[in-house]
């Protein structure tokens, strides 16, 4: 199944970005700590140009912490700071704003020798829908003042805010891009809740999350749900619809003459897996002949 979604909405955004780059001293990308390649926009190196940025690995309290290192280690590479953060809890939110300063430390130095008081550093924080944009922006704030919610596209426009004295941050739109070149990319965004269910075909994702499960993370799959028989290979198809069909009889997915119903077995699949009740899950991990961008 081909997975595609590129509201109108999201186009507007992107071109509200572009102008609004004249006004901002420092991009904060925030990604998805458990899929931080696959929910890396491939438009935004294009839209913020050479913009000095911050990666922040949101939902790390979700993710594998020995993997989320290794992240860290790679964007390092490319020549980004990058800090992992929860913005649920707050956990080193606090930090990116002194990270956000030590970035600009060159710019604000000069400012400085000028004779000038250095304003408030503007950041404009992009990613894709459903990273945590607006809860973060909460967390820094202190204040409930950008719309979140629990499903992507709940921010529609763009708006200022401050964070302290020291920071103001443009709250944007998430941005997917048109096509997904590689279709794991798309299943792995479906998994983690980025793209809105209604236009998706959630059997076929619970098939992709068990079938990633059974190969990375099978002790945590086989708690969860009791299983006993772990599938001797993940790409077996029937191997995987029967490790589903298993989770659907242990919760009480059945239909008529004790078939299991697939798809309410799917949906509670999938939301044990957003909702972290699998454990801490990292989906892809960097490796080394993984290409590095122009930086």
């Amino acid at each position: 199944m081909a997975i595609q979604w590129f509201p109108g909405h999201m186009t507007r955004a992107k071109r509200q970005i572009q102008d609004k780059l004249k006004l901002i001293d420092i991009a904060i990308e925030l990604l998805d700590a458990r899929v931080p390649l696959s929910s890396r926009n491939p438009m935004v190196d294009d839209i913020l140009q050479n913009k000095p940025r911050l990666i922040v690995l949101n939902k790390s309290d979700l993710a594998d912490p020995k993997t989320t290192e290794k992240w860290m280690a790679y964007f390092a590479h490319e020549g980004h700071e990058c800090v992992a953060v929860d913005s649920q809890t707050g956990t080193r939110v606090g930090d990116i704003p002194a990270k956000a300063k030590e970035i600009l430390h060159e710019k604000i130095a000069k400012q400085i020798a000028k004779g000038m008081n250095p304003r408030a550093v503007r950041g404009l924080i992009v990613g894709i829908p459903n990273v945590g944009k607006s809860t973060l922006i909460n967390r820094l704030a202190g204040r409930n003042i950008a719309a979140t919610g629990d499903k992507p596209g709940v921010t529609k426009g763009q708006q200022w805010i401050k964070v302290g004295t020291e920071m103001e941050l443009l709250d944007t739109p998430g941005i997917l891009w048109p096509k997904f070149e590689d279709q794991l990319v798309g299943y792995r965004l479906a998994m983690t809740g980025a793209i809105r269910e209604q236009i998706l075909n959630v059997d076929d994702i619970a098939f992709f999350a068990v079938r990633e499960l059974a190969d990375r993370y099978w002790p945590a799959l086989q708690e969860r749900y009791e299983l006993e028989k772990q599938p001797s290979d993940p790409e077996d198809s029937e191997e995987i619809v029967r490790v589903m069909e298993d989770i659907g009889r242990k919760r009480g997915c059945l239909m008529g003459g004790g078939r299991v119903d697939l798809e309410k077995a799917s949906g509670i699949i999938l939301r044990d897996l957003r909702a972290g009740k699998l454990g801490r899950i990292t989906l892809e991990a960097p490796y080394d002949d993984m290409p590095v961008r122009e930086r």
